[in-house]
C-alpha cells in the first residue's frame, strides 16, 4: 500500500513493507546519519551562510521540482533500456546508460547523480539474484529521478533506495511512483507546445557568482573527511585545478556513488565568497557520472568536473585537462604539469587543514563540542584560502603600482617560486590586471 512515510519529513512517498513479526526492518545507518544531519527542524543548514548574509531560510526557499521520475532495467537481449516513466513525453534519452553505470554487473547496490540536459539525476541501483534462464541468474534494475537542481535530490535518496528494491521484488508495481510524482512534479513554464527549452536558471541575486550557485545542498555525512583521507596532500593540487577552472575527469571502477561525491567535494575546492571575483569566467559544472554517451556534450564544455567508469576516455585527451585516476592526480598538458608538484606552501597548508581537523576531533571527543564538523571546516578552509588570494589580487590591481611582488605572494599563502605558473595561469583565466615581478630561478 502507499502511506505518507511518518518516519522521515522529507520523504514524503513510500512503500510500505508488512511488518515481519518478531523482525525489525533495520535502515541504512549512514542515511539515517544524513538525514538526522541534514535536516534539522528548520531546515538544512547551508555552508557559508553566515559569510555572504542569508539565512537558513533564505537559501531554502526551493521547492520540490521532479521533472521525471523513471525505472530502468537490464534486458539480457536489448540490453539496458527504460521500463517506465512518468511523464511519457519526457525525452529520457540515455538515462539507461547513466542509471546504470558499466560495470555495475559486479556490485549489489549503487546510487548515481548524473546530468541529463539542462536536469540533474538520481538513481538508486540494486542487483539481485534470481532463478530464472530468462535473466540469466540476475534481475538489475534502477529507480530514478530528474530535476533541474541536484540540491534537493538527497532527500529522496531512501525513497529510490525502497522502490528499487520494490521493483526487483515485484516487478511493475508503480503506484507509489505514481503517487509520488504528482505530489513532486515542478511546475515549470511551458510554451505553446507544453514542452519545455530553456535550461532553468538559478537565482544569484544574493550569491557570489563564483561560490558554486548550487553548492547549497548540504554534504553527504563523512563526505568531505573521506575526501581527505582519500587523497591526502593531493588535494592541494586539485584545488588548484579546480580554482584554474579545468575539466577535471576522475576515473574509478563502480560502486560510483562515492566517486560522485568526490566531484561534488572538488566542486568545493573553488568556492569564492567575494562579490564580483570571477563573473566572467567559466563556472566549474558538476556533471557526476558520465558515460560515452556523453562525448559530445562534454566536447563544449569549458570548465567541468565528472566521473567515469569507463577506463576508454583517457585515451581521449581532448575532453579533459586533468585525469584523476583513483588516487593519481595526472595532465596530459605540458603548460599544467607544474602544478603536479607540491611545493613547501602545498605542505604547510595540508599540514594546517590536518592540524584543525584534529583540534577539532579532540574537542568533539572530549569536550564534546558538537557545535561544527568536519565537512564545514573543509569547505571554510579553502574559502577563506580562496577569498584571501583575490583579496590580496584586488587590492594591489586597485592600487596605484600594480605589481605583485614575493611578499604579497607570501601573504597569500603561496609559494613566490613553486607557485609562480600557477599565479601567471590564475591572473590570466581571472583577467586581473597585475605585474608579476618574482625572479624565475631558472632563468639569470
Amino acid at each position: 500500500m502507499v502511506e505518507q512515510s511518518d518516519r522521515a519529513r522529507l520523504l514524503d512517498w513510500e512503500e510500505i513493507p508488512p511488518p515481519v513479526p518478531s523482525q525489525a526492518v533495520p535502515s541504512s545507518p549512514v542515511k539515517k546519519n544524513a538525514t538526522e544531519k541534514t535536516s534539522p527542524p528548520d531546515g538544512p543548514k547551508s555552508l557559508g551562510a553566515d559569510h555572504i548574509g542569508l539565512s537558513v531560510k533564505e537559501q531554502w526557499e526551493e521547492k520540490d521540482q521532479i521533472v521525471a521520475v523513471f525505472v530502468v532495467t537490464f534486458d539480457t537481449r536489448s540490453g539496458n533500456m527504460v521500463e517506465w516513466s512518468l511523464p511519457q513525453d519526457m525525452d529520457l534519452d540515455g538515462v539507461e546508460f547513466k542509471s546504470i553505470a558499466s560495470g555495475s554487473h559486479r556490485i549489489t547496490s549503487d546510487f548515481i547523480y548524473f546530468r541529463k540536459g539542462c536536469y540533474f539525476g538520481l538513481a538508486c541501483f540494486a542487483n539481485i539474484p534470481v532463478e530464472s534462464e530468462l535473466e540469466r541468474g540476475a534481475r538489475m534494475k534502477s529507480v530514478g529521478i530528474l530535476s533541474p537542481s541536484y540540491t534537493l535530490l538527497y532527500r529522496y535518496m531512501q525513497f529510490l533506495e525502497n522502490q528499487v528494491r520494490l521493483q526487483l521484488r515485484c516487478p511493475g508495481q508503480y503506484s507509489p511512483l505514481e503517487a509520488f510524482y504528482e505530489d513532486k512534479k515542478a511546475i515549470l513554464p511551458p510554451l505553446a507546445n507544453g514542452q519545455v527549452t530553456s535550461c532553468p536558471t538559478w537565482s544569484v541575486t544574493n550569491i557570489s557568482r563564483c561560490m558554486h550557485p548550487e553548492m547549497k545542498i548540504t554534504h553527504p555525512a563523512g563526505c568531505m573527511s573521506q575526501f581527505i583521507r582519500f587523497f591526502g596532500e593531493q588535494i592541494m593540487v586539485l584545488w588548484k585545478f579546480a580554482l584554474l577552472r579545468k575539466r577535471i575527469l576522475i576515473f574509478s571502477p563502480p560502486p560510483v556513488g562515492v566517486v560522485c561525491y568526490r566531484v561534488y567535494c572538488c566542486c568545493c575546492l573553488s568556492n569564492v565568497s567575494l562579490l564580483g571575483v570571477g563573473a566572467a569566467v567559466p563556472e566549474l559544472r558538476p556533471f557526476f557520472y558520465v558515460n560515452i554517451a556523453d562525448i559530445t556534450a562534454l566536447r563544449t564544455e569549458l570548465s567541468y568536473v565528472a566521473c567515469t567508469t569507463e577506463k576508454i576516455f583517457e585515451e581521449k585527451k581532448e575532453l579533459y585537462d586533468v585525469y584523476v585516476d583513483n588516487q593519481n592526480v595526472k595532465t596530459h598538458r605540458s603548460d599544467l604539469q607544474p602544478l603536479l608538484r607540491l611545493n613547501a606552501s602545498d605542505k604547510e597548508k595540508y599540514a594546517k587543514l590536518s592540524e584543525q581537523r584534529q583540534m577539532l576531533l579532540y574537542s568533539q571527543e572530549v569536550e564534546g563540542d558538537c557545535s561544527s564538523n568536519e565537512e564545514d571546516l573543509f569547505i571554510l578552509f579553502f574559502m577563506e584560502l580562496n577569498d584571501r588570494i583575490f583579496q590580496i589580487l584586488g587590492e594591489v590591481a586597485a592600487s596605484s603600482e600594480p605589481i605583485l611582488t614575493a611578499e604579497h605572494v607570501r601573504a597569500m599563502g603561496l609559494d613566490p617560486q613553486g607557485d609562480r605558473s600557477f599565479l601567471v595561469d590564475l591572473l590570466e583565466v581571472y583577467g586581473i590586471d597585475v605585474m608579476l615581478v618574482i625572479d624565475n630561478p631558472c632563468c639569470p
